[in-house]
């Protein structure tokens, strides 16, 4: 008897599980396991989101005109090679369902964010893992693992969980070495953070097998409205945009991402707070001999001695209110990642390790 099946790799996805927000028993918590901007979106993105209350009888624009040409100006790139999503991710599936499929590969990095390899099983593809460099992308690994079944290379800048960078060169040095049919994905969901980086947009202007993904969830603030974008050669955006949802941004989306990506000035107060409260968190961590690399994002990975310690470390955090996250699904089972919170809770967090570790001696 015929059985309805889903198709092929589907049952092979392990579902997405995101950061914890609660504590059984406590109605105070401080959630530092998301990678979420601790101030919130703008004053001018609230107020763009309250003013949509009005129109939501109405159907958002389908071409995302404004948006687009927001983030062109900001950004100095071409809006009419900027498409927009539901989160980054919607972008990572659009490449997957496009370029991918049975009998293809698409290539991630050991420590890389696990919708790569959702997205291609997704997809029907099979996904390749080839390993990091001490938690940095190893350019010389994708290129050893590139056959003519690959169709994708996903690779994440700055990383999440490792909150580490590939230089630029070695990002140009992988899209001129890739094979002819594969397409170069630099996830930016953190480039912002990362001082003076662009996210790989002019590589994208000066190739043609190169695309760049971006969101709103993270420096913007606005990760409860899964807004992103991606931007690529016309061609390749023209192929995406044929797969996208008419209507797959509401109008709230729309126009609350427009005032955040003009808020430079909010923006910019973001990123230098965070990039100040993220040094001192690295080298806080660091003279409590717990391993920190330099992080480019706004979470730190903090390296414990073993897989117990950083269990029994984030359990202790969680009796003192503090959420944090385990990546042991991202091959770091000894590692904590912690995002940069407001400058009482990056001092909290710094403290309630140290208390941690002295209760260990």
């Amino acid at each position: 008897m015929a059985r309805i099946i889903p198709q092929p790799g589907i049952l092979e996805i392990a579902p997405y599980v995101g950061g914890q927000s609660r504590i059984e028993g406590m109605a105070e918590v401080v959630k530092l396991s998301s990678n979420e901007n601790p101030f919130g979106p703008s004053d001018k993105a609230r107020a763009a989101f309250a003013r949509t209350v009005h129109t939501l009888h109405r159907y958002p624009s389908t071409d995302h005109a404004e948006l687009r040409a927001a983030i062109g100006e900001v950004h100095r790139v071409d809006p009419a090679r900027v498409i927009c999503g539901v989160g980054s991710d919607e972008i990572i599936s659009f490449l997957c369902y496009a370029y991918a499929g049975p009998g293809t590969e698409v290539i991630h990095t050991e420590h890389g964010f696990s919708m790569y390899r959702i997205s291609a099983l997704g997809a029907g593809a099979t996904p390749v893992e080839v390993p990091e460099k001490a938690r940095v992308v190893d350019v010389d690994a994708i290129l050893s693992a590139c056959t003519d079944r690959t169709r994708l290379v996903f690779i994440a800048n700055p990383g999440n969980p490792t909150g580490t960078m590939v230089p630029m060169h070695d990002i140009e040095r992988l899209a001129a070495s890739l094979p002819g049919q594969v397409l170069l994905v630099l996830d930016g969901a953190y480039a912002e953070y990362a001082e003076g980086f662009d996210g790989g947009a002019r590589l994208v202007e000066s190739r043609d097998n190169v695309v760049m993904t971006r969101t709103f969830s993270k420096l913007y603030g606005l990760g409860g409205l899964r807004i992103g974008w991606g931007y690529g050669p016309a061609p390749v955006i023209d192929v995406l945009n044929r797969i996208r949802g008419p209507f797959n941004l509401s109008q709230t989306q729309l126009e609350t991402a427009e005032a955040a990506v003009r808020d430079t000035d909010y923006a910019e107060r973001c990123r230098s707070e965070n990039a100040r409260l993220r040094a001192w968190m690295v080298e806080a961590l660091n003279r409590l001999g717990v391993a920190t690399d330099a992080s480019f994002a706004n979470f730190v990975l903090a390296r414990f001695a073993g897989q117990a310690q950083a269990e029994a470390c984030e359990a202790y955090l969680q009796t003192q209110g503090l959420i944090v996250r385990k990546v042991a699904g991202y091959k770091l089972p000894q590692a904590l990642r912690i995002t940069v919170g407001d400058e009482p809770s990056c001092r909290r967090v710094v403290h309630a390790i140290g208390q941690f570790l002295e209760g260990e001696e």
